[in-house]
């Protein structure tokens, strides 16, 4: 088989499964359907494997498939790069993605659209698969827009909410803001650079990288600083970036499932995955990779904060993401590319585990997700339990799981990173590890241990998860334990993704292997943050319950600061819809019902009318009428020549 055919067999396999489980699942039967998709995503796992060790073992490629299209000399091609960074991603994408699938026949076994669900799945991963083996922008926006498509109807897809449809159209609409920077950026590139294929604007982006554009007020702007922010504005919205954030948290309005693919290894990270591809960009212009450093750092900071008063099971994992998301973004805005990568496959794993870890106890409590309403579930569901601490300790940075070498090497990278705005960066991932501790052991804690707080009914019913839940979430537990060890050293020094991303500075005077970074860790401030954060959450939530409420009453105004998510969403409801809505009023009583139909079109008619009815008045049919008509005219006419 050629190399050729095998990268196409991987995003057509996943293409295949969602058109047959889609259009054909109510004929193959639910049986069939899930069959299927799980065939075509496995299929697509295995290959991509496959591609890996050829990739790792000095295979690359890079050309075009298809030409869709040739206009003025620019060819608009499908297309595939095949190295390091998309092999890894492919890999990750097409793992998670599976694990999901599986689990997915537990989760929906009783829901009415259980074929529908997997098609959309199926094309939901090929879309991905698309995006991350794209060699040329084209490509890339067209796999872009797919999973902006295909999450849009994952989110609405128990369409019967209002609750669901108002969440994937604030996600389709947020992310089409994002997305509109990113269509100009790529624009920006063809008018640059005359052509759409990576490498040819890799190569020629040195040499082009001191020309300039005449910015608003007369100011001079660089190209490559316009292009790289245009492209990040996409990177925001996809990676939900404050302050285009406000979409994923309402996204946990669709099925467990599927928050898990978005949010996990997919769809959020194509943000991060893009900053990476177009390092040779952002290497060239250091006020873009600070304005990446500095968003990058509040989101971490300031999304971490919230996830401390949620109370939904989903949503404490939503903003965890949330933060996380802004860790990686640090690393780009560092230039430590390989690092957010890194960071981005060990995320992948355990942030997956803990979505679907989640859902396990949302089946046994019967769809309840308020964890105020859970409590000593380790002894009833234990697989689930031990799964989610694993993840836990993965995403709190406690050794050796995989979370801590990519979270303490952001960390470092930032600490040393010469990028205006590194020190704040460091100062806010620092204040970030305990924080995430916290967060992360307090849903431990409050769905886990203590009394039991759910009712007597659900109590009776309460078990752990079948099969087809739990052996997904050991599968992701593995790679959430060993994917730290296993990937540090090569990530480090650079072996692991070699020219497909630009090789940032490293930490001076620092052993960043696996044994060293593990030698290290009781030394330095993450390690310990991150204890004192699982301790401060034990004390809270099993030692001294009563503290987070007295905590709430004494900083209330705090408190409501957080659970009003700092005022975005209403910011955004009265500026832009509510603003939208009122601009509308405007334009329709002013314009379209006063000055269209008022004046323009009634006015018109009006005036004909009026004229109509002095004009009948003078034909009245009576010989007086007409005899002094035209007395009055002749007398009229005596008087102009006489006087003038």
């Amino acid at each position: 088989m050629s190399r050729e055919l095998l990268y196409l067999l991987i995003p057509l396999s996943c293409l295949a499964a969602a058109l047959l489980a889609g259009f054909l699942g109510s004929r193959i039967g639910r049986v069939n359907a899930h069959r299927s998709a799980i065939g075509g995503v496995g299929l697509a796992f295995i290959l991509s494997c496959v591609v890996g060790w050829d990739v790792f073992s000095g295979n690359h490629f890079n050309g075009p498939v298809y030409t869709w299209a040739v206009s003025g000399g620019t060819h608009f091609e499908i297309g595939f790069l095949i190295d390091p960074l998309s092999a890894v991603m492919m890999v990750v994408v097409t793992f998670v993605s599976l694990m999901v699938h599986i689990y997915t026949i537990g989760y929906m076994a009783d829901d009415p659209g259980y074929t529908r669900f997997f098609g959309y799945t199926a094309l939901f991963t090929f879309a991905m698969l698309m995006l991350v083996m794209s060699n040329n922008f084209l490509q890339l926006f067209f796999g872009w827009e797919g999973v902006g498509l295909v999450s849009y109807l994952l989110i609405g897809f128990w369409y019967e909410r209002e609750s669901a449809i108002r969440a994937n159209l604030k996600a389709f609409l947020v992310n089409r803001v994002g997305d509109f920077g990113f269509i100009l950026g790529i624009g920006a590139v063809l008018a640059l650079f005359g052509s759409l294929d990576y490498q040819s604007v890799f190569d020629a982006a040195p040499t082009l990288a001191g020309t300039t554009v005449s910015g608003p007020f007369g100011s001079e702007w660089h190209w490559m600083t316009v292009i790289c922010l245009l492209l990040f504005a996409g990177a925001m919205g996809k990676s939900a970036q404050v302050p285009l954030h406000v979409w994923l948290p309402d996204s946990m309005e669709g099925p467990t499932p599927i928050s898990a693919l978005i949010h996990a290894a997919t769809m959020v990270t194509a943000g991060i995955f893009l900053v990476a591809r177009m390092s040779p960009l952002f290497s060239l212009s250091t006020t873009a990779l600070t304005v990446v450093l500095v968003i990058g750092a509040l989101t971490a900071l300031l999304m971490a904060f919230v996830a401390l008063v949620q109370t939904d099971i989903k949503r404490v994992v939503a903003y965890s993401t949330l933060s996380q998301l802004g860790y990686m973004t640090v690393a780009l805005g560092a230039s430590a590319y390989s690092v957010a990568i890194f960071h981005l496959a060990t995320h992948a794993f355990f942030k997956a585990l803990l979505f679907l870890a989640a859902g396990s106890v949302i089946i046994a409590m019967h769809h309840e997700q308020d964890m105020r309403r859970m409590g000593g579930l380790r002894k009833l569901m234990p697989v689930t339990y031990v799964t989610c601490v694993i993840g836990s300790l993965a995403l709190a940075g406690i050794p050796p799981f995989a979370g801590f070498f990519s979270k303490d090497a952001i960390i470092e990278a930032v600490h040393h990173s010469s990028t205006p705005g590194a020190g704040f960066a460091y100062v806010a991932v620092l204040i970030g590890v305990v924080l995430t501790a916290f967060y992360s052991f307090r849903l431990v804690f409050m769905a886990f241990h203590g009394e039991e707080r759910m009712d007597a009914k659900t109590r009776s019913h309460l078990h752990e998860s079948p099969w087809v839940v739990t052996v997904p979430l050991i599968a992701l537990a593995l790679p959430s334990v060993l994917a730290g060890l296993m990937l540090v050293n090569p990530a480090m020094d650079g072996s692991l993704f070699g020219n497909s991303v630009v090789a940032g500075s490293k930490p001076e005077g620092l052993d960043m292997t696996a044994v060293g970074m593990l030698a290290h860790a009781p030394f330095a401030w993450p390690f310990w943050l991150a204890i004192i954060g699982i301790v401060a959450a034990w004390v809270c939530y099993c030692l001294r319950p009563e503290l987070p409420v007295r905590a709430a009453e004494r900083w209330s105004g705090l408190y409501r600061l957080l659970m009003r998510k700092y005022g975005f969403d209403e910011f955004y409801q009265w500026v832009f819809a509510d603003g939208a809505r009122g601009l509308g009023r405007v334009l329709w009583e002013w314009g379209d019902r006063r000055l269209i139909d008022g004046w323009m079109v009634n006015g018109a008619a009006g005036v004909v009318a009026r004229t109509a009815g002095l004009v009948r008045r003078i034909q009245s049919g009576l010989v007086y009428h007409y005899a002094f008509a035209m007395i009055i005219g002749l007398v009229g006419l005596m008087s102009w020549f006489l006087f003038r």
